[in-house]
This record gives C-alpha cells, structure tokens and sequence, in this order.
C-alpha cells in the first residue's frame, strides 16, 4: 500500500506544480501589464521584487485551480490508462486509491490558511508601499484632498503633497472625544512628514474646540466682558500655537505609512487584515457592529477559499473518472470547475451581505454544495 500511495502521489504532484505556476504566472502577468504604463524606466529588478511581493496573494486565489487541475489530469489518467481498474482488481477501493489525493488537498489547504491569514496580508502592505514610493514614486500624492482614517480615531485631510521631498503640505488631523462627540482636537500645519507612524508637523496649530461650549457664546450677555472670556475658554478649552515655526510637533498614527497607502492609495484597498487585526477587532468592545460585521466576514472568507481545496478536490473527482481522457480535456473541465466554484463564491459572499446576521451562510456555501455535489457524483460514479 506505501508503494501505492507513492505511485498516486507522483501522478499528483506534477499536475499541481505545472498548474499551480502557470495560473501565477498568468496572473503575475496581468498585475504588470495593468500597471505597466506607470513602470517605464524603472529597473526589472524592482519590477521583480514588486511581482514576487505579490505571490503569496496570488497562491492564494491560485492553489484551488491547481488542486482541480491536479485531480482530473492524474486520475484521468490512471482511469484512462486502465490503471484504476487493475487497482480495483487487486482489490483496492477508489476511495483508497484517492486518498493521496486528500492529503495532498490537506496540506495545500494548511498552506492556504497561512497564506491567507498570515503572509498574504503583509506581503500586500509591502506591495502597495513599494509600488507608490518606489516604483512610481508618487507616494502619497493619491490621499490629496480626501480625508482617511489614520486609526485611534484620528483622521488626515492634505492640501498637497510633494513627492521629490516627501513633504505632506497643508496638513490637517483631527481627533474627536469618544466621550464628548462635540469635543475635538484640530491641528493644522503647513508642511510635514510621515513615516512609520509618526507625522512630524511644522508651522503647526493645536486647537481643542467644544461645540457645545461654542454654541453658547452667542447667549453671552454683550455687556459682561469676563463672563464672555470665560465662554470663550470653555469653547477653546486648549489652543498651542509655537513660538518657532521650525518647531516640530511629533503624532503617533495608528496606521503606519506603509499600511495607509495600502489602504487608501489604489481605488480598491489592499486585503491588509490578517489572523491579529481581525482578531482585535472581533475581541474589542469599543469595536463599531460594522467593523465587527466586516471582521467576521473577512475572518471566515480568509479561511473558507482555502478549505475550498478539500472541496474541489472531491468535486474534481467524479468527472476525473468520466471526461479526463486527454489533457487537452482535463484542461478545460479544470477551468470549468474552478470558475463555477468562483462565481458561486462570489454569489456566497453576496449572500453574506445580505444575511448579515448569519454570513457564515454565504461565505461557506461554494464550499458546501461543492464538497456534496462531488459525494453525490461520486457515489453514482
């Protein structure tokens, strides 16, 4: 039997590498030649780097086409070449002589969920802060005149940005009391800095104002000076203004800068949240229902694609046994399945939206019918 399950693994595993390599090669291909009118002159060796930044993402999305590529090209094969049949002569089941095939499926799906939960997420932080800084050298050009959330409940509005120098120009944050949501903190600043996570401001404003305080001034008697002064305190209850115009002042973002172009940079944000962020944010009380919702979604999308590899698997089985006589065939039954399998991911997800208080719903139903249409097939076969 140890011979057997060798033999069945060497039939896998090339199918799976070759499948594997080709659709992240295709898919390598399509990140650059989107991108490609914005990488002239820029040296192949960055261009390398910013592709292989990309990879763990891609393996991802990848992985499951390979697992189905890999079961209909082995077991086409083995069924083609009367192979399976002489295994069931000798007494062996299907069922045992698919087993290499579940296992195979099981580590490439272990693989997945670390891809997908732990180096995907960083290897996409990577990309998008190489590509802006380095590789277009736009920076952070792309945030002028929106306003992004920084974390810590501080937000960051620029009037302009200067990519020869790095230099943030007309800079304004603002941080609002969770305790007094009419209580805030606005610093403007003409020009600054932003790196890691710290923005260091210069010619800079501090003004902590209290609407509500403010609102009331104009009840304020005309007539009564200090009673008007004492208004005035209570609506600007902090006001810092520099003596030097060379002073800095240093803030601490919760968004790094890396991460801040991730997110806000390209018209579509990175997937930057991995197994800890969405963690914290499930497990943080003062979490927003909406930034749970999406954590909870996200959490169970990350793990749901790559135990789809288990599910395609046993899918890709049945019509391994009964279309995979040729390559050129197997193939095409490969892609059909995997892109049914994406468009009734992508429905689940929709799903998901729409029944918010149960996403797993949606999430996992690609998954489901799959892995009991496969069953179902197989069991007829």
């Amino acid at each position: 039997m140890t011979r057997l399950t060798r033999y069945v693994t060497a039939e896998l595993i090339p199918p799976l590498l070759a499948g594997t390599l080709l659709f992240t090669a295709i898919l390598s291909f399509g990140y650059f030649f989107v991108s490609s009118q914005w990488l002239s002159g820029v040296p192949v060796a960055l261009i390398a780097r910013w592709i292989a930044s990309q990879v763990p993402d891609t393996l991802v999305k990848v992985l499951p086409m390979g697992i189905v590529l890999m079961t209909v090209v082995a077991f086409g094969r083995l069924n083609t070449e009367r192979e399976l049949v002489a295994m069931q002569g000798g007494g062996v089941s299907l069922g045992r002589a698919a087993r290499p095939v579940a296992v195979v499926a099981l580590l490439v799906t272990l693989l997945g969920v670390w891809l997908s939960l732990w180096a995907a997420p960083r290897a996409n932080v990577e990309t998008r802060a190489l590509y802006w800084d380095t590789l277009t050298g736009a920076g952070l050009q792309q945030l002028v005149g929106r306003t992004v959330d920084l974390g810590g409940n501080l937000t960051l509005s620029l009037g302009g940005y200067d990519a020869a120098t790095r230099q943030l120009m007309d800079v304004r944050l603002e941080k609002w009391s969770k305790d007094s949501p009419r209580t805030g903190t606005l610093i403007f600043a003409r020009r600054g800095t932003f790196e890691d996570n710290r923005l260091s401001l210069l010619d800079y404003g501090v003004f902590t104002v209290d609407y509500a305080a403010a609102a009331a001034l104009s009840k304020v008697p005309e007539n009564d000076p200090a009673a008007f002064r004492t208004a005035v305190q209570a609506a600007f209850p902090n006001v810092v203004i520099p003596e030097k115009a060379t002073d800095a002042l240093n803030v601490d973002t919760g968004l790094s800068r890396k991460r801040t172009l991730a997110q806000y940079a390209d018209v579509i944000g990175a997937d930057t949240q991995g197994w800890p962020e969405l963690l914290t944010v499930l497990r943080d009380p003062a979490a927003t229902p909406a930034d749970r919702q999406s954590a909870r979604v996200n959490l169970n999308r990350k793990l749901a694609l790559p135990f789809g590899n288990l599910a395609l698997a046993l899918a890709a089985l049945p019509f391994a046994l009964r279309f995979g006589r040729t390559l050129g065939v197997s193939l095409g039954i490969a892609l059909i399945i995997a892109v049914a399998y994406y468009l009734l991911f992508f429905v689940g997800l929709t799903v998901a939206a729409v029944v918010p208080a149960l996403p797993e719903v949606g999430v996992w139903l690609a998954n489901v019918v799959f892995a009991a249409g496969g069953l179902a097939l197989l069991r007829r076969a």
